[in-house]
């Protein structure tokens, strides 16, 4: 035997292994999702759940105080609009916004002053030099609001999270007024704005979300399962959030330690005993009642996002909040923090594909004689086959229904690039969540936003 052909010898044994590795894995994730899939299209045929619309007095009085908390951190290109835009598309007397920055951030405190003009907004500055944590600027303007509370003798109804760069729509106020009537968290879409400088990248939030929230989020709230916080578009009734911070043992219902504080309380939420609500409606020109905005359109800012989602949903959600007994429970905890091993897996079948390539060359050119696949592997690849073309119709059929034929046809060729910043969140979540072991500290790896959707056209 030549030493060329030992070594393919070996790249085939390797092939063999990554298979069946890879296609294990990938048939249990498909397993997960078609559960899933299957609850959505049964909830869809029987009716049980429907796109409802959203009310027609949505600039009527709130029903108690609504306090917005919008934390920035270098966001001085976007702040300014995002407020004025808020104060301008809810006009109740209610609203009550407390903006905040850091001593450090001139730049953020100055926009946010060019739109101080209404008595609605409050501006704080965080007496730390920044960046600290998204939750740790959270609860800086948490504790304003109970100053202001204990000033004017009022207890807030709602608080409300939102980011710098969200753009509202008008009926969302009240939306999630009304929908604590009945629930202690309520949260809304989430739509990610398509962008003509980033098809790709950007592109690729717009089919993850279409789906997410038209499908999964739905399939979970009528689960009756813990819904997470999406950290904007979401309302806590205010006895949640004393709630939240007692079952912390704390003062301060966002954990300053946590990169995803937003997912954290959502859950927590079902652990106190209230009930949680994810409200999908449309508007009377069809538009969907959703927070919209412009996610990251690079590469390394796609990445520098996951990798903080992964780390704080997998790996800080496994450590703080552990597991639950429930079925259906346990079920959404595996869903939520499958991410770093679906990483782990996808980069076993690209590697598999440049070495089945190599193979391939070889068997072609007679330096190499293949094995042959047995029968339970070659099931298993078939039935990975179908899975992927079923999810490729539900990926495509989701985002052409939010946004158009076009972006549905997209969605399928995104498909490989949304893989590939997966693996790459993966490595640097893993890593991250290890150094974070070492050091004990965490650090808010923000992006920077540079346009905020009410300055372009938008749906």
């Amino acid at each position: 035997m030549t030493p060329s052909y030992a070594a393919l010898e070996w790249l085939g044994r390797a092939e063999h292994e990554l298979l069946l590795f890879a296609a294990i894995w990938f048939a249990v994730g498909a397993l997960d999702e078609l559960g899933i899939d299957l609850l959505w299209l049964w909830l869809r045929i029987t009716g049980k759940v429907r796109t409802g619309r959203a009310p027609s007095d949505f600039n009527a009085p709130l029903r108690g105080v609504a306090a917005v908390l919008v934390p920035a951190w270098q966001e001085a290109a976007v702040v300014g609009t995002m407020l004025a835009h808020v104060l301008k598309v809810w006009p109740q007397a209610e609203l009550r916004v407390y903006a905040g920055c850091y001593r450090n951030d001139a730049a953020t405190l100055a926009a946010m002053v060019g739109a101080a003009s209404d008595p609605r907004l409050r501006i704080v500055v965080h007496d730390c030099v920044g960046p600290t944590t998204k939750a740790d600027c959270l609860n800086r303007l948490y504790h304003a609001l109970e100053e202001d509370e204990a000033r004017g003798g009022f207890r807030a109804r709602s608080v409300i999270l939102h980011d710098a760069e969200d753009m509202v729509h008008p009926a969302a106020l009240a939306l999630l007024d009304r929908g604590l009537d009945d629930a202690d968290f309520v949260q809304l879409p989430v739509r990610p704005e398509p962008q003509a400088g980033s098809p790709w990248i950007a592109g690729h939030y717009c089919d993850e979300f279409a789906e997410s929230h038209g499908k999964a989020m739905v399939v979970r709230d009528w689960l009756g399962v813990g819904l997470p916080s999406a950290g904007v578009g979401c309302a806590f009734s205010r006895a949640s959030i004393d709630a939240i911070a007692a079952q912390r043992g704390s003062a301060e219902p966002f954990a300053a330690e946590c990169l995803t504080e937003d997912y954290e309380c959502g859950l927590l939420v079902d652990q106190i005993g209230g009930a949680a609500r994810f409200v999908r409606t449309r508007d009377s020109e069809g538009r969907l009642v959703a927070t919209r905005e412009f996610f990251p359109a690079g590469l390394a800012s796609s990445v520098r996002q996951k990798t903080r989602w992964m780390h704080g949903i997998a790996f800080q959600g496994w450590d703080r909040l552990g597991w639950d007994a429930r079925p259906l429970e346990l079920w959404m905890r595996l869903r939520d923090r499958r991410a770093p091993l679906t990483a782990i897996v996808l980069a076993a079948a690209y590697l598999l594909l440049i070495i089945s390539s190599v193979l391939f060359i070889a068997t072609v050119s007679g330096h190499y004689r293949p094995q042959p696949i047995d029968p339970a592997l070659r099931l298993l690849l078939i039935v990975n086959l179908t899975a992927l073309a079923w999810r490729c119709l539900f990926r495509a059929v989701f985002t052409a229904h939010e946004y158009s034929l076009g972006e549905g046809i997209m969605a399928v060729l995104r498909m490989p690039l949304a893989n590939l910043i997966a693996i790459m969140a993966g490595r640097r979540a893993i890593i991250a969540y290890l150094a974070s072991l070492y050091s004990g500290k965490v650090k808010w790896d923000h992006t920077i936003h540079l346009s905020h959707p009410a300055l372009a056209a938008v749906r």
